[in-house]
């Protein structure tokens, strides 16, 4: 290998790497109970109701348990959305994974990129991008404010770290 291969090689080598995605609290075993409880106590009132002559009610039960299991599968499909965000001397690279599956890329040059943060002063950071090139890319649009306070600092520094070369 040449020098200047090896130099090549130094400053494509990522200066920082960060794989985002949403945060999702409820389990698949959490998920199965949940609908369990949910299922039992509409079933219960349900059978309260046909016993009383109330049946309509019975089948309305069943559409909220269904309504619920959507709701949460939904939910759970989203949460499969991420972004790959690494900068290195030579990019900073952004790849957006949709749920489907289906990715869009973005690349930036270091030296003319800018890391823009919107702030809240009561809720922190609302919005964060890349901007450079006549273009802007959300980044982290997902995250809680205490991970986006973490990336947003962790990311500016890397790009300062870029720029210094």
């Amino acid at each position: 290998m040449t020098d200047t291969n090896a130099e090549h090689d130094s400053a494509d080598r990522p200066i920082f790497k960060a794989l985002l995605t949403p945060h999702r609290s409820l389990g698949p075993r959490g998920f199965t109970i949940l609908m369990a409880v949910v299922a039992s106590v509409c079933f219960g009132y349900g059978i309260f109701f046909l016993s009383i002559g109330a049946w309509p009610v019975f089948g309305f039960l069943g559409l909220d348990v269904l309504l619920v299991y959507l709701a949460f599968k939904l939910n759970y499909r989203a949460g499969r959305m991420r972004e790959e965000v690494s900068v290195s001397r030579l990019s900073v690279d952004i790849r957006k994974i949709a749920p489907s599956g289906r990715a869009a890329e973005h690349r930036f040059n270091p030296f003319w990129a800018r890391f823009h943060v919107a702030r809240h002063r009561e809720i922190g950071i609302t919005t964060m991008a890349v901007e450079g090139q006549g273009r802007s890319v959300p980044v982290g649009s997902f995250l809680n404010p205490d991970d986006r306070e973490s990336f947003a600092r962790a990311f500016g520094q890397a790009l300062a770290t870029a720029k210094a070369g």
